[in-house]
C-alpha cells in the first residue's frame, strides 16, 4: 500500500529547488585535457583496453553459468528458467544493481561462476528490493563457502540500506567437502539465517520463492521468510531428499510427497502461497511487495545536467599505476552534475579533495585522494566528514592511496610521521562514526592505512566497487623494498605475490568489494546507489500500541 503525504511532496520541491540552486552557484571545474597531460593519458588508455578485455572475458565466464549441459539440464531436463531470466521476470525492468558478479572466480578450489548465486537490488512494483536466486545450473545451487559469504554480504546491504528482500531458492545445499569453511563459525552459512530473524526484528520484509528443491540448511531460508510462495511440481522443502530418506530406511518416496508444494501449503503450513507455474509465482511475489507500507514520492523527472566532459575520457584517467596518477579534478569533472563543484578548504591539505556536488540530481560530499594522505590532509578530511555527517548528506569516497608507507629517514621525517598516524586516526574515528551512507569507489590503489581513512571495505560502506585497473594490497606492486630493505631475493617474490593479488578481479573473486565496474558506467552506477540508499526515508514506521494486560 503505498500512500503519498503532504510531507514527502513538500520535500521533493525542496530538493528540486536546492537542486536548481546548487547547479546556478557551484563553480565548474576545468576537466580539460592538457598537452601535457597526453603521455600518461595514452599509458593509462592501453592499460585500461587490456584490462577491459579482462573483464569481458570475466562476464562471458559468468554468463554461462554451470556450462551448457547444465544448462539444457535445468531448462529442459527439469523444466526450469535460468536465474538470470527469473530476475526479469521478477523486476519491473532490467535496470537492476548486480552485486559481486564476479564472485568466485579464480578460487583455490576452482571457478565457481557467481558463487553459484546471483544477487543485486532492482525494482519490484516501483520499490528498490534486494534479490538473492541461486543458480542450480552451477554445481545444482550448492553452497561453497563463497556462496555462503555473497548471500551474507548481499543481506547486509539490506540492512544497511533497509531493503525488501526476495529470496529465489533453489538449492542443493552445503557442498560438504568443504563443510569446515561453511558450517561451524561466525559469518559462515548460519549466519544467513541469524541476519533473517535480526532482520525480521529490524522489520525489513523478506519474501521467498521456492522455485526448485531447498535441502538442508537451504530449507531454513524459506521457512524463516515472511511470505513464502512455492511452485507446484517444482519447488520442494526439505532437510533430507529423498535419496537420503532411502540409505536411511530403505523407504524409495518422491520429492512431491516428501516435501513438495501440496504438502507445505495444505498440510504443514509452511508455505503461505501456492502456484502452478512459476511465472504465477513471480507475480504473486510482486502482489506481495506492492502491500508493503511506503509512502513513496512521485515520480516527477527533473531536469539534470550531464558533465561537461565524456566519460569514455575515464579510460584515459584510469591510472595504471600511482606515478600515472592525473589530477583527480579531471576525473571528477567527467562524474558530478555540470561538472559543477563547491569545494572545501581548497588551498589548505591540497592532497585530498573534498568538497559538495550533484550526482543525477543527488547532492553528496566528494573526498578524492590527490596525492598521499598528509597531516593537513586527514584533518581536512575528519572536518569535511563531520560537516556531511551533520548536514545528512551521503559521502563519496574515490580512493587511490599512496603504494607505500612514507620513509621515516631522519628525526624530522619521525615527527611529521608521528603527527600524519595522529591525524589519520582521527579522520578513521570520523569515517567509522559517520551515520550517513557511505559509497567507496577505487579508482586506482587501495593500500595500506590510508585505504581505511578512505573508506576501506573494512570501515562498512554501503556499497564499494572497483575500477577494473585498481589494486588491492597493503604495498602496491614493485614497492616491497620500501619495508624489506636488505632481503632483495624476498623482496622479488614478494612483489610477485602482489602483482598477482592486488588486481581488481582477485580481490573482486573473493568477494572483497562489490563488484568492478567500467570507469565510464561510475555515474550511472553512483546514482542508482543513491537512489537505492535514500529509498529508506519513504518507509512509514509507526511505533505499535501494546494491548494493556487485565489482572
Amino acid at each position: 500500500m503505498y500512500r503519498y503525504s503532504s510531507r514527502i511532496k513538500f520535500n521533493s520541491v525542496f530538493r528540486y529547488i536546492s537542486s536548481r540552486a546548487s547547479r546556478k552557484y557551484f563553480p565548474i571545474i576545468d576537466g580539460t585535457l592538457q598537452q601535457e597531460h597526453r603521455r600518461v593519458f595514452e599509458v593509462n588508455l592501453q592499460n585500461s583496453q587490456i584490462c577491459h578485455q579482462r573483464y569481458q572475458e570475466h562476464w562471458d565466464k559468468v554468463l554461462k553459468g554451470g556450462g551448457q549441459n547444465a544448462v539444457t539440464r535445468h531448462t529442459q531436463g527439469n523444466q526450469k528458467i535460468l536465474a538470470r531470466e527469473r530476475i526479469r521476470m521478477l523486476l519491473d525492468d532490467e535496470d537492476y544493481l548486480e552485486l559481486s558478479p564476479f564472485a568466485g572466480l579464480g578460487l583455490p578450489y576452482g571457478d565457481i561462476p557467481g558463487a553459484a548465486c546471483l544477487t543485486g537490488v532492482g525494482k519490484i512494483k516501483g520499490l528498490w528490493c534486494l534479490f538473492a536466486a541461486n543458480d542450480a545450473t552451477v554445481k545444482g545451487g550448492t553452497c561453497f563457502p563463497i556462496t555462503a559469504k555473497k548471500q551474507i554480504r548481499a543481506q547486509e546491504v539490506a540492512m544497511q540500506n533497509r531493503l525488501p528482500c526476495v529470496y529465489l531458492g533453489d538449492s542443493a545445499g552445503v557442498f560438504i567437502p568443504l563443510q569446515a569453511d561453511i558450517f561451524p563459525d561466525k559469518n559462515q552459512g548460519g549466519s544467513m539465517f541469524y541476519n533473517e530473524a535480526i532482520m525480521a526484528a529490524m522489520n525489513i520484509p523478506q519474501v521467498s520463492l521456492v522455485c526448485g528443491s531447498c535441502t538442508a540448511g537451504g530449507a531454513y531460508t524459506p521457512t524463516m521468510a515472511e511470505e513464502t510462495v512455492i511452485v507446484d511440481r517444482i519447488g520442494a522443502i526439505f532437510l533430507g531428499g529423498p535419496p537420503l530418506v532411502k540409505a536411511a530406511t530403505g523407504e524409495e518416496v518422491s520429492s512431491e510427497v516428501l516435501g513438495g508444494a501440496a504438502l507445505h501449503s495444505e498440510v504443514s503450513g509452511v508455505v503461505d502461497h501456492f502456484v502452478s507455474v512459476e511465472s504465477e509465482g513471480f507475480e504473486c511475489v510482486r502482489n506481495i511487495i506492492s502491500t508493503l507500507n511506503f509512502s513513496l514520492p512521485e515520480e516527477n523527472p527533473t531536469e539534470v545536467e550531464e558533465p561537461l566532459y565524456s566519460a569514455e575520457d575515464l579510460l584515459g584517467l584510469a591510472p595504471l599505476d600511482y606515478s600515472n596518477s592525473l589530477d583527480v579534478r579531471l576525473i571528477l569533472s567527467r562524474l558530478i552534475d555540470g561538472s559543477r563543484f563547491q569545494e572545501f578548504k581548497a588551498r589548505y591539505g591540497t592532497t585530498l579533495l573534498t568538497g559538495f556536488a550533484r550526482i543525477e540530481g543527488h547532492q553528496v560530499g566528494i573526498v578524492a585522494n590527490n596525492g598521499e594522505l598528509t597531516y593537513e590532509a586527514c584533518l581536512k578530511g575528519s572536518h569535511f566528514i563531520q560537516l556531511c555527517n551533520q548536514r545528512d548528506t551521503p559521502l563519496i569516497f574515490l580512493q587511490n592511496t599512496a603504494p607505500e608507507p612514507a620513509p621515516t629517514l631522519s628525526k624530522a621525517q619521525a615527527e611529521s610521521n608521528s603527527n600524519r598516524l595522529k591525524s589519520q586516526g582521527s579522520m578513521m574515528s570520523a569515517v567509522a562514526c559517520a551515520s550517513v551512507p557511505k559509497i567507496t569507489v577505487v579508482i586506482g590503489g587501495c593500500h595500506g592505512a590510508d585505504s581505511y581513512a578512505m573508506c576501506g571495505r573494512a570501515f562498512e560502506p554501503n556499497f564499494l566497487f572497483l575500477w577494473p585497473n585498481a589494486r588491492v594490497s597493503i604495498l602496491a606492486p614493485g614497492h616491497a623494498g620500501a619495508v624489506l630493505h636488505d632481503e632483495e631475493e624476498d623482496a622479488q617474490e614478494i612483489n610477485e605475490i602482489l602483482k598477482e593479488e592486488s588486481s581488481a578481479f582477485f580481490s573482486s573473486g573473493r568477494l572483497w568489494d562489490d563488484g568492478v565496474i567500467p570507469p565510464q558506467d561510475t555515474r550511472k552506477m553512483l546514482g542508482k546507489c543513491i537512489s537505492i540508499m535514500n529509498q529508506q526515508k519513504y518507509r512509514l514506521q509507526q511505533e505499535k500500541q501494546h494491548i494493556p494486560l487485565r489482572f
